[in-house]
């Protein structure tokens, strides 16, 4: 199986090309980590780079980043049996109050594509279920917000894992629509993503500088 039509699947979004694809580069037994970097994570790496040319808008994003999540869903056993690290822990929710999700999704899905295990916490998120993650060993936390009403409980949230001594066991990022660099330097987050192909790429600085 040639891991570019794999590549060129994710990019177009042909999900179940994808599935063939991956179901078929196994059968070939060709190794998961290969598959995985060479196939989907390369792919995304370019969905990112003309989503930030301009070549590519979110809806075409969202259909690369689903037609990965299929192909993934068949590698995972694979991964787990040929015990592949995971390129970070990552954990990312909406905050406390903000019910948006399309895109928190949208990053978890970009992230998932980097090669990140991702714990997706959902919308509404306390800042004590981030300390909670945080507890557990997750090494980044990013958090979304779309409200700027709700914007304030991702400085509570840096605020609680400071009191749970915990802030400097774990990175923060942010990001959403009406969230700025300079806003993360004020209430002390490590970095800010101003959209999802960014997360990705501010996790992997992130974590390289642990």
């Amino acid at each position: 199986m040639d891991l570019h039509i794999i590549f060129q699947n994710v990019v177009d979004g042909q999900a179940a090309e994808v599935e063939a694809g991956v179901r078929s580069a196994l059968a070939e037994g060709m190794g998961p980590e290969e598959i995985l970097n060479k196939g989907l994570v390369a792919a995304m790496d370019e969905v990112g780079r003309r989503f930030e040319e301009g070549d590519l808008f979110v809806p075409e994003m969202l259909i690369a980043a689903r037609a990965m999540q299929a192909g993934l869903q068949i590698l995972k056993p694979d991964l787990v049996k040929a015990a592949v690290k995971a390129a970070g822990k990552v954990a990312i929710g909406t905050v406390k109050g903000d019910l948006h999700d399309i895109g928190k999704n949208l990053v978890a899905m970009m992230l998932e594509g980097a090669g990140f295990e991702v714990h997706d916490l959902g919308v509404d998120v306390a800042p004590e279920a981030f300390v909670k993650v945080a507890r557990e060993g997750v090494q980044l936390i990013g958090m979304s917000a779309l409200l700027t009403t709700t914007m304030s409980n991702m400085e509570s949230t840096v605020q609680a894992l400071k009191a749970a001594g915990l802030r400097d066991q774990v990175k923060v990022f942010i990001g959403g629509a009406p969230v700025t660099q300079e806003y993360a330097s004020r209430i002390g987050a490590d970095g800010f993503a101003a959209d999802a192909s960014s997360a990705t790429r501010v996790a992997r600085l992130l974590l390289a500088n642990q």
